[in-house]
């Protein structure tokens, strides 16, 4: 996408990424918390520190009871329901394998649900429920601390956030101007400034809440900044929502001054992202998408995912081609809001951010098995989660691995490595 994106759609191109574009396996790398895997994130943090990172974000949701493929939406709009999978080879099949209720992934216990709260009960629960996968758990955050701060006269922050998890439009814009704020306290608690910078990692549609935060940031006085901001504040004021007319007040006072979050510089790194919202990349730093992925294509088009009917239904229940929430939580799929003032609210910025609807649109942009963005660097990565087994709760389709505790000085290194060394 162009710079001044104006929160457009990503163009789905199918197109090479080219010098973006990288392959990498997380091999030869010493085991969690032994002397050499400490050693190795200590000197990770000494290249994030000459960078001039200050703080470490670590943005996720939940994997269990969150609809994570999107069916809710498929289901209102067509489906099995409509009976618009007719005809076409295996699809009732995938929708099945989709589905929240036939996809093996647990809901969360005590009926807990999205909107999910940024608090220590809830992370302590997902810590238990869901351990490291699609988690970034308290215990490995303090881990990575403790080890990349080792050698530092000046240690790097690290903070955990967990966003509402409400995978619809509406959820997304909320958590991009709650992030903002978030950051905006963390500049001002760490006292950053112009030459700090802050490495944010969000996994799976945390990454959409970045796609929309750079738009936020663009340094241009686009159109749809304004607009978005007065949606999110009409909701607001609907609800009687004063926390969130307060948020949204902030942040919009924080991008109307030529040095948002004080000239300090954001870098981002997705992993697992659907590629939905285009990217803005004038008002941020360093850009990295990252995407569990195994080249099953036999056209040499080795960067695309392979969606063919009714092969993956064969392929999608031991992961074997990667990351397929990645592949099929698309435009057309989501979550849907619970209230009427929501249902109404999402409309209003699904119209602006994401011109694809129905279920016939939402196998469209699935079929284009589009792996990447337009814009930022590219990394596949073959993390082999895929070990023959059927059980969801070992690979959760593919999704679950990029916080898997054996990965982070895999990630770690990567990320230094692409972003921080010459």
């Amino acid at each position: 996408m162009p710079i001044e994106n104006n929160f457009q759609h990503d163009e789905l191109s199918r197109k090479s990424p080219g010098e973006r574009l990288s392959f990498a396996d997380p091999v030869d790398l010493a085991a969690p918390d032994t002397p050499g895997w400490v050693d190795a994130m200590a000197r990770c943090g000494t290249n994030l520190s000459r960078a001039g990172v200050a703080s470490v974000v670590f943005l996720h949701g939940s994997l269990h009871g969150t609809d994570i493929f999107g069916m809710q939406r498929l289901d209102e709009v067509g489906g099995l329901k409509r009976g618009y999978s007719r005809g076409v080879s295996g699809l009732d099949a995938l929708l099945t394998a989709m589905r929240e209720e036939s996809n093996g992934i647990p809901l969360l216990p005590g009926g807990v649900k999205p909107p999910l709260q940024d608090d220590d009960v809830t992370k302590n629960l997902l810590d238990q429920q869901i351990g490291d996968a699609g988690n970034f758990t308290k215990a490995d955050v303090e881990s990575i601390k403790n080890a990349i701060n080792r050698n530092l006269t000046q240690p790097i922050f690290c903070v955990r956030l967990l966003w509402s998890s409400e995978h619809h439009h509406l959820g997304r814009a909320l958590a991009a101007v709650s992030l903002l704020a978030e950051l905006h306290r963390l500049c001002r608690l760490q006292n950053l400034r112009k030459g700090h910078r802050v490495l944010l990692q969000a996994h799976g549609q945390a990454g959409l809440i970045l796609a929309l935060v750079s738009n936020l940031l663009c340094p241009s006085p686009i159109t749809g900044r304004p607009r978005f901001l007065e949606i999110l504040t009409n909701y607001a004021d609907q609800t009687n929502q004063t926390t969130l007319t307060g948020t949204i007040k902030l942040v919009e006072s924080m991008l109307a001054t030529a040095s948002p979050l004080n000239g300090v510089v954001l870098d981002m790194v997705t992993f697992g992202t659907p590629v939905r919202y285009g990217w803005d990349p004038s008002g941020i730093g360093k850009l990295l998408h990252v995407v569990n992925h195994r080249n099953l294509r036999t056209d040499g088009k080795s960067w695309l995912a392979k969606m063919e009917l009714p092969q993956i239904t064969m392929e999608m229940p031991i992961a074997w081609g990667g990351d397929y929430v990645q592949e099929l939580a698309v435009a057309g799929s989501d979550a849907v809001p619970q209230t009427e003032q929501g249902k109404a609210t999402n409309k209003r910025i699904w119209e602006m951010v994401e011109p694809y609807d129905g279920f016939e649109r939402w196998l469209e942009c699935a079929r284009r098995a589009v792996r990447f963005p337009s814009e930022g660097r590219c990394l596949l990565v073959d993390y082999k989660d895929s070990t023959g087994s059927t059980n969801p709760r070992d690979h959760y389709y593919g999704h679950a691995v990029y916080t898997r505790r054996h990965t982070l000085l895999f990630n770690t290194t990567q990320i230094v490595r692409a972003f921080y060394t010459d």
